[in-house]
Formats: structure tokens, sequence, C-alpha cells
């Protein structure tokens, strides 16, 4: 599954989940001929863009060319079952990268349209978000 490397800071905070307005960036295809573009905001966790991509990858039999555009960066913090309240920030459970409308989210080319509406249809049942499928 995606995380980083190395990071600078081992765990972050959370921030205010203001899903307000549209992504800054990322909202045009730039490498394939076929996207997923998000049309909700919310956490996509590395695990869930790791499913997407299997089924994509199944559906196409290993034809074309796909693109993931997000990368799960932001650690998520949980608290093991049962701990008292105190003691601390919990550890980091899981990767996640916040989605915002707008956003592409996989790209896919080499392969027609049929088949890629298709195969983008598959991935977009294992996100947890509303997408829509866009092509050039």
């Amino acid at each position: 599954m995606l995380q980083p490397k190395k990071v600078k800071h081992r765990k972050w905070h959370k921030g205010r989940r203001r899903f307000k307005g549209v992504t800054k960036g990322g909202a045009e295809l730039a490498f394939g001929a076929f996207g997923l573009k998000a049309e909700e905001a919310r956490w996509i966790t590395s695990r869930q863009i790791e499913a997407a991509r299997r089924s994509m990858t199944r559906y196409v039999q290993r034809g074309g060319k796909i693109w993931i555009r997000i990368f799960p960066d932001k650690p998520v913090t949980a608290k093991g079952q049962e701990v008292p309240m105190g003691g601390g920030k919990g550890s980091v459970d899981y990767y996640a990268f916040p989605v915002k409308p707008g956003r592409i989210l996989f790209e896919m080319d080499g392969i027609p349209e049929d088949i890629a509406r298709e195969a983008l249809r598959r991935a977009s049942h294992k996100l947890p978000i509303k997408t829509k499928f866009v092509q050039r």
C-alpha cells in the first residue's frame, strides 16, 4: 500500500474539517485520456486507493496504463482498544489523502472508452465518495 518512505513529522494535527470549496490543483486530466473525478470531500485511505487500483488493473487485464494522481501522506493516529483517557496521542494507524471536489483521482489511457468507463466504475465502488467519469 501507499505510504511515505520518510516523513519530517511523524504525527500531524488533524486540522479543521472545513471542506469548503474545490481543489486547488489536480483538477485537469494530465496524463491519460480518461479519468475519475471526485465530487465530494473526504479523507481517502491508502487501503481504499489500493483496492480501487487492484479492481481497475484486474478488469483491464494488464492492458493500457493507469496513473494514480493522489498520494496518502497525512498520518492518522488512533489509540488502542480500552486505553484510558490521557496518556498522549496514539500511534499512527494509517495514512490518508484529504480529497476536495474536482480532484482527479485516477487516469487511464491505451484502452477503449467502454472498458475504461467500466474499470473506473468498479474502482469508484471501492471509494467512500461520489465520483464521475471524465475524458479529454
